[in-house]
């Protein structure tokens, strides 16, 4: 299917489920903190260190503690992975940790509370993901195909990811909704419920299609070290393709704790900002798997240069445009400059993964990720207090210090790829 291992197909429906899940709580709990249905902490108004406590960096906290637990666990959890050689166990035990997480927020009553659930949602989501990535790897049978299986499990993924933002306004908006037996269900209490469905969507799949290949087990290593320094440059190339991913994943997350502020300035509400927001998504979906593909054919690095060329102006221009259909533009661009970076660098790690190491490699790439989705809402709830432009243009400096890096530290890595003379680092 897709030219694509059946069980690749399976893992993406399986984080797609999961994605629609995670994706509903990116726009949901701002709308939740902010709505005054949780009891909020008594400091809000007041500074601390310095910093002024808005609504917005409560959102930001509650948004990047997933982020920040999720990213400091995967290392742990994808080396644990390795030494074992499995993989299904560990996706098995996250997804439950979710679906279980999403039913404790309904009952939730305070904001303290609602940061010990999204920690715990954090920790369980780090069995989820390096394995899930991993297990991809694994299952491409030469490189060659390595693009392109992380193209179909991105693009898979990318479209729960991004349909998840538009329905959850929608439900949230739609409610409240009258149940059987006199039962009414507030709209932030449905859209939790539909976090929870799409974590045992994803369990029913990854249990009843999958399993681990033999070859997991037997390629299992004790040879699990990362290394900063590289052999013949500065840095090793998948420490910077960790850092690149960080810098691209914090530009991405600028956006999700501005939901009200950038509401205001464009004179629209949360459909439309849910649009928005998904639109890095949608231009991924359509990308993820050619440009997978022709990294395929024509090398990794071309591709991640561009996206990161295209990358700064994009983010910037989120800070300047002033109506919803510019600021829906500048988010494609966006999007379209994070696929061309995602599924290489993905398939670059891959490559220079050895045998038994495929969980401990991917998970610099998953972890910083991670990283970046929690640093991005509480980067931009603190630098939002200096400005609306503030945090875009910081989002800008990152893209540009990602392009330094990738252009100058990472070969090509495709065996008979051919490397434009204008790319940084070709041969």
């Amino acid at each position: 299917m897709f030219g694509t291992d059946r069980r690749v197909i399976v893992l993406a429906l399986a984080r797609m489920a999961d994605a629609v899940a995670n994706s509903f709580l990116i726009i949901v709990l701002p709308l939740y903190i902010a709505s005054g249905e949780l009891a909020l902490p008594g400091f809000e108004g007041v500074s601390v260190l310095g910093i002024p406590v808005t609504i917005e960096l409560l959102i930001g906290v509650a948004l990047s503690l997933f982020g920040f637990l999720n990213s400091f666990a995967q290392p742990f959890t994808g080396r644990l992975s390795d030494r074992t050689g499995r993989r299904k166990i560990y996706i098995l035990f996250g997804l439950t940790v979710l679906a279980v997480t999403s039913v404790a927020y309904a009952v939730v009553d305070s904001y303290e509370a609602l940061l010990v659930v999204r920690a715990l949602q954090g920790l369980g989501g780090a069995f989820v993901i390096p394995t899930t990535i991993a297990l991809v790897n694994d299952l491409a049978r030469s490189d060659a195909e390595r693009g392109g299986n992380f193209g179909v499990f991105n693009t898979f993924r990318l479209i729960g990811f991004g349909f998840g933002p538009v329905v959850a306004g929608l439900v949230v908006q739609g409610g409240p909704y009258a149940l059987p037996a006199g039962v009414t269900l507030s709209g932030f209490n449905a859209a939790f419920g539909v976090a929870v469905l799409g974590a045992l969507l994803s369990f029913t799949l990854v249990t009843l299609l999958i399993s681990d290949p033999p070859s997991t087990e037997a390629d299992a290593s004790d040879d699990l070290s990362v290394s900063v320094l590289g052999e013949d440059r500065l840095f090793d190339p998948v420490f910077v393709l960790g850092v690149g991913t960080l810098f691209m994943a914090i530009s991405i997350a600028l956006f999700a704790t501005l939901q009200e502020p950038v509401n205001a300035r464009l004179g629209q509400g949360s459909t439309w900002f849910g649009i928005q927001f998904s639109a890095v998504v949608v231009a991924n979906v359509v990308l993820q798997v050619p440009i997978g593909r022709a990294a395929d054919r024509i090398g990794r690095k071309p591709f991640l240069v561009g996206g990161l060329v295209i990358l700064a102006p994009s983010v910037l221009a989120q800070g300047l445009v002033t109506s919803p259909w510019t600021m829906l533009l500048a988010r494609l661009a966006h999007g379209i400059s994070v696929a061309m970076v995602f599924a290489p660098a993905l398939a670059v790690a891959g490559d220079l993964a050895k045998e038994g190491q495929s969980g401990t490699t991917l998970s610099v790439l998953t972890m910083a990720f991670g990283f970046g989705t929690a640093i991005g809402p509480l980067a931009s709830g603190v630098l939002f207090g200096y400005g609306f432009v503030v945090p875009f243009v910081f989002g800008a400096a990152l893209a540009l210090a990602a392009l330094v890096l990738v252009a100058t530290q990472v070969e090509e890595t495709l065996e008979g790829a051919v490397v434009p003379d204008f790319v940084p680092g070709g041969d």
